[in-house]
């Protein structure tokens, strides 16, 4: 009888190893996180380590070629933005989302849009068989026949595919279904995920091929598998979106070739995922002037402004205590404003009860919003539509002070190239590059001068 593999138990959360089960991890403090995993052998490691390549060597940086290289282009305007130009070669990205999302329908089409541009891609399918990708790609607006598709979970194989093919991107999806045979375990358990990302990660950089990997989710919204899976890859995207919307938001959390928290912004048609070249349009577009409790603001996205209508209702509770419901807004931050508005403007919401949504899905994680919040309350309290141009952009203290925000320059000139006419900020906003044309400042200092300029 072969002997037991010596296992160990790791903290999905923060990856702390333990020797035995324990129902709370002692370095993060979360509760049964720990999931056993064999240990790898050194001799294991070794043969993994030589078939993605030889030992390396330090290098000078001095020494090496002063060009960058070329990205990649997929074709996709809005995916290529979010990851900073394009593919970066020998690069991991991970991209998760929602079971049906669209996840593996985008990266199908890029795929496609790679292999019509001469670049070799390889698809490998470890929840489909060529069949079903071949139906899901006869959907798609372009041609996806060129596409190498390979039905494995093998991790060895895909590889040796790869480096048969000569392929120069690697679409894996998904990675918690990969598994390698130098490991016990099922695939998607801690240390087939990990263990199977790092030696993705070790052939990309040292065979050179882009590796595109799907990623679950957990009911918590998190990429499934430990959390140093995020930390092995050079980029994390997560796919957003509703599936009654629709379009979809691509939001990059991590990237070493880019920056953090840009977006790209998607709309799911008949005939697959179709960028959308100007976001602001889209959450706008269904914009009613005339209506109360209707503000717009603009946020910003990385280092793009998007404008995002904000949407606030308030009516006598019917019965008990008034309900506080938000989407969009963090409800710990919607109360701290019904405070600054009861105890700063006399408006009482004691008895009222009081909703709050942002438009399109999006989400307000910025304080800059918060002027837009407020003046939308205040709209809905007194059933007085708002300037049907205007946008509000201003931090509100807990003294009732409107302060100025961050790059208003850029969100401004959003606005102005939008057609809106006036602009209600902080009375201390500082634009170097003066006020776009067609733009009217109005400069707010408190609370209570918004309430009184709003009813004029």
């Amino acid at each position: 009888m072969a002997p037991r593999a010596r296992s160990v138990y790791r903290c999905t959360s923060c990856g702390e190893s333990h020797p035995k089960w324990t129902g709370r991890c002692e370095a993060c403090g979360e509760w049964n996180s720990l999931v056993e995993e064999p240990v790898v052998s050194r001799q294991t490691r070794r043969r993994a380590a030589g078939a993605v390549g030889g030992p390396s060597s330090a290098v000078r940086l001095s020494d090496l070629a002063p060009e960058a290289t070329p990205r990649l282009k997929t074709g996709l305007a809005e995916f290529d933005y979010v990851l900073g130009g394009g593919i970066v070669p020998g690069s991991v990205v991970l991209v998760g989302g929602e079971p049906g999302i669209g996840k593996s329908t985008l990266l199908l089409q890029c795929a496609a849009r790679l292999e019509a541009a001469g670049v070799s891609t390889l698809y490998a399918s470890g929840e489909e068989s060529p069949e079903q990708v071949r139906l899901r790609a006869d959907r798609l607006s372009e041609p996806a026949g060129a596409v190498h598709v390979l039905a494995e979970t093998t991790l060895e194989r895909v590889i040796e595919q790869t480096a048969v093919l000569g392929a120069r991107v690697l679409v894996v999806d998904s990675i918690q279904t990969a598994w390698t045979e130098d490991l016990e375990g099922a695939p998607g358990n801690v240390g087939q995920v990990r263990e199977c990302a790092a030696r993705l990660m070790r052939f990309a950089k040292e065979a050179g091929p882009a590796v595109l990997l799907v990623g679950h989710v957990t009911k918590g919204g998190g990429i499934a598998g430990p959390k140093t899976l995020e930390h092995i890859v050079d980029t994390v995207l997560y796919f957003e979106g509703e599936g009654s919307q629709g379009h979809r938001i691509l939001r990059a959390t991590k990237n070493r070739f880019g920056g953090v928290d840009e977006i790209g912004v998607f709309e799911m048609t008949a005939a697959g995922l179709e960028p959308v070249a100007n976001p602001s349009a889209v959450f706008l577009a269904a914009r009613h002037s005339g209506i109360s409790g209707s503000a717009v603001t603009a946020l910003m996205e990385g280092t793009r402004p998007v404008l995002v209508e904000v949407q606030a209702l308030a009516s006598r509770a019917g019965f008990g205590t008034p309900q506080r419901v938000s989407a969009g807004i963090d409800h710990r931050r919607l109360a701290v404003l019904l405070a600054v508005l009861e105890r700063r403007a006399g408006l009482p919401f004691g008895d009222l009860d009081v909703f709050v949504n942002v438009v399109g899905g999006m989400r307000l994680h910025e304080p800059a919003s918060d002027l837009a919040v407020v003046a939308a309350l205040i709209s809905s309290v007194r059933d007085r539509a708002l300037p049907g141009e205007a946008l509000f952009l201003g931090e509100v203290g807990l003294g009732g002070e409107v302060r100025a925000v961050a790059l208003a320059e850029r969100r401004l000139a959003e606005a102005a190239r939008l057609g809106f006419t006036r602009a209600y900020v902080g009375a201390r906003t500082a634009l170097r590059a003066g006020t776009p044309s067609g733009l009217e400042l109005v400069r707010i200092d408190h609370l209570g001068e918004l309430a009184h300029r709003l009813a004029a």
